[in-house]
Formats: structure tokens, C-alpha cells, sequence
């Protein structure tokens, strides 16, 4: 058993490496390889589920049968004009330039109500 160590302990001639070395090595460099391409698959394999299956929390842009287009009123005093909207998510924000002085309003749109108004002072 001592002549099977002793084989394994010199080096493998034109390197510094053991035979144990060597094979320890190439086990490694083979499961590196194996981990590489299984990770490669598996991104493959979710970029394509996630192409075929779209996002299932993403609100109907048709409105249900029975219900028409939904319409909100906003009240704005007479010669005011609407200078910019601005919309996130379901939040839209109007800014109004009226002859009070300009003011923002936020509409929460799966409500249809006015959620604030910000009115714009000089100081």
C-alpha cells in the first residue's frame, strides 16, 4: 500500500502537480463545467417563461361588459386653463393655472375622486 502512496506523492513529470493533484483538479474543472452549463439552461429556461407568461397583475385595459368609459369632473373656477398633466399609476396630476393663482390637482383615478389640492403661492 506504502508503493501506491509513494507513486502518488512524486510528481507528474513536466509539472510541480501530484497525481492527486491532478485528479483533484479535473473533478473540479468538471463540476465547474457542469454548474456552468446548468446555470446557462436555467437562465434560459426563465427568460422563456417569463416572455410566454405576461404579468397577471397588470390591470384590463377594456373596460368590463356593462360598465361604459369612466368619466371624472373636475372643477376648475371660469378662465382657468390646464397647463401640464402628469400621470403615475393611478394617480394623475393636473396643474392649473386659474385667476387665483396656479394649483396642482391629484386625482386618484380608480376612484375618480380628488385626492388633493396644492395650491402654488409666491412668498
Amino acid at each position: 500500500m506504502s508503493a501506491a502512496g509513494d507513486a502518488d506523492r512524486g510528481p507528474v513529470p513536466g509539472t510541480v502537480f501530484t497525481k492527486r493533484q491532478v485528479r483533484i483538479l479535473k473533478i473540479a474543472v468538471i463540476v465547474m463545467g457542469v454548474l456552468l452549463v446548468g446555470g446557462f439552461a436555467f437562465v434560459l429556461a426563465a427568460i422563456v417563461y417569463q416572455a410566454s407568461h405576461p404579468a397577471q397583475d397588470a390591470a384590463p385595459a377594456v373596460a368590463l361588459p356593462g360598465e361604459g368609459p369612466r368619466t371624472i369632473d373636475l372643477p376648475v373656477s371660469p378662465g382657468a386653463s390646464v397647463e401640464a398633466l402628469s400621470l403615475d399609476g393611478d394617480r394623475l396630476a393636473v396643474k392649473v393655472d386659474g385667476p387665483t393663482g396656479p394649483e396642482i390637482a391629484v386625482i386618484d383615478l380608480a376612484s375618480g375622486r380628488v385626492v388633493a389640492h396644492v395650491r402654488l403661492k409666491p412668498q
